[in-house]
């Protein structure tokens, strides 16, 4: 499986949007509050044009394949270092999951982070998105911070 990993380029739009479309509808089940279609997370084509920001896909045979981004964002001012990279979008087609193209992105995204003196990396993942969360642990991450929230609206006294 001959994968090449390079930077998304405007060509791209439409299938990141596909891929977009994709990370929401696998998110619903653990989050509710997600508004209904249609929804966006990412301006992808901003993001492919910002020095602060790698956006990277996965290709074979030609075809994108996967997706990844990587940011330079600003850490919370009492934390070292001052920034940190912060990496999301990260989407394999169902077809090639489980062939290591997740691996393969995560890589290049790491190297844009060591590339650019950002040596911590954070992202965020549903807790109960159990196959999600594997994959990260087995690239390295760790929990961090838990965020937690309460529905006032839903809650009972």
């Amino acid at each position: 499986m001959d994968i090449s990993i390079r930077a998304a380029v405007k060509v791209d739009l439409p299938t990141l949007k596909t891929f977009e479309q994709g990370i929401v509808e696998a998110e619903r089940p653990y989050d509710p509050t997600i508004n209904p279609d249609p929804v966006s997370y990412y301006d992808v084509g901003k993001m492919i044009k910002s020095d602060d920001t790698y956006v990277a896909v996965a290709e074979l045979g030609g075809k994108v394949i996967a997706s990844g981004y990587v940011q330079k964002r600003p850490s919370l001012h009492y934390i070292s270092p001052p920034f940190h990279a912060f990496i999301g979008f990260l989407y394999v087609t169902p077809e090639q999951r489980g062939k290591g193209v997740n691996k393969q992105l995560l890589d290049s995204l790491f190297s844009w982070a060591k590339d650019n003196d950002l040596p911590k990396v954070h992202l965020k993942v549903y807790p109960e998105n159990a196959p999600a969360v594997k994959a990260y642990e087995k690239a390295g991450f760790k929990p961090y911070f838990l965020e937690m929230r309460v529905d006032l609206d839903a809650a009972t006294e």
